[in-house]
């Protein structure tokens, strides 16, 4: 851990060699870096023969309430990928940890290809309420919303993102050309309500659905569902027909 930044970064090699695609991986709150290898997580990409680098961040919960987590993933791990010449970063968030994925490409510190997001915390259950109860992702509006500034900066751009829509006040994070999302969920989960709703404003192509709760069990059989999809494979293209 770096004790500048507060965050815990495990780094696992593609297998291939070299790679131009950067996978972070980010988990939620009480779970460790460790888990994710654990799990299956990272040997499910690699199995795949899959020319992708993938690190493991796990920022103290204490940058999430200072909004620091954009900065911190910034510095400890895209700008020394880039640097060193990594063309395409991929975030992949659970719970916590997509809420993490989001506030990053929302702040445009680096292009981002492409998020997976894994049960998402989209805001407390209050704020999941107002996003049900007005109607979904597309008809809410931040004017007089309970939402925190975390989730309110998160869910303005997911709404540009996704329904392109450009709310007062705000510039417009460039709908054509944005990130790819996935979404994966399970129907148990505690936050299935929230999940839904962000799942109707996507390309049902791009959202996986399971029985389970909010539980690894759940997670990795959401990855490989999404994996089965091929999220990589356009970026993949690009990097082998650069070599």
């Amino acid at each position: 851990m770096s004790g500048m930044e507060r965050i815990t970064c495990l780094h696992y090699p593609a297998p291939t060699g070299p790679a131009d695609i950067l996978l972070v991986m980010l988990p939620g709150a009480g779970i460790a870096a460790a888990e994710f290898a654990a799990n299956g997580m990272v040997a499910a990409v690699h199995e795949r023969g899959l020319a992708v680098d993938i690190i493991v961040a796990q920022p103290d919960l204490d940058l999430y309430l200072e909004d620091g987590v954009t900065a911190a993933l910034h510095r400890a791990v895209v700008a020394p990928a880039l640097a060193r010449g990594c063309r395409c970063i991929w975030l992949l968030g659970i719970s916590l940890g997509g809420m993490g994925a989001l506030l990053y490409a929302s702040a445009n510190q680096a292009p981002v290809a492409g998020i997976c997001l894994l049960a998402p915390f989209l805001g407390t259950k209050g704020t999941a309420a107002e996003l049900v109860r007005g109607g979904g992702l597309a008809a809410w509006s931040p004017v007089n919303s309970a939402a925190t500034d975390l989730e309110r900066r998160m869910l303005i751009w997911l709404q540009e993102q996704l329904t392109g829509r450009q709310g007062a006040g705000h510039e417009s994070a460039g709908q054509e050309g944005g990130p790819a999302i996935y979404l994966g969920y399970a129907a148990q989960d505690r936050f299935v309500s929230a999940h839904k709703m962000l799942g109707a404003a996507l390309p049902p192509a791009r959202v996986a659905m399971v029985q389970g709760g909010h539980d690894w069990a759940s997670w990795t059989a959401l990855w490989h569902s999404l994996l089965a999809r091929a999220p990589f494979a356009a970026m993949l293209d690009v990097a082998g027909g650069g070599r």
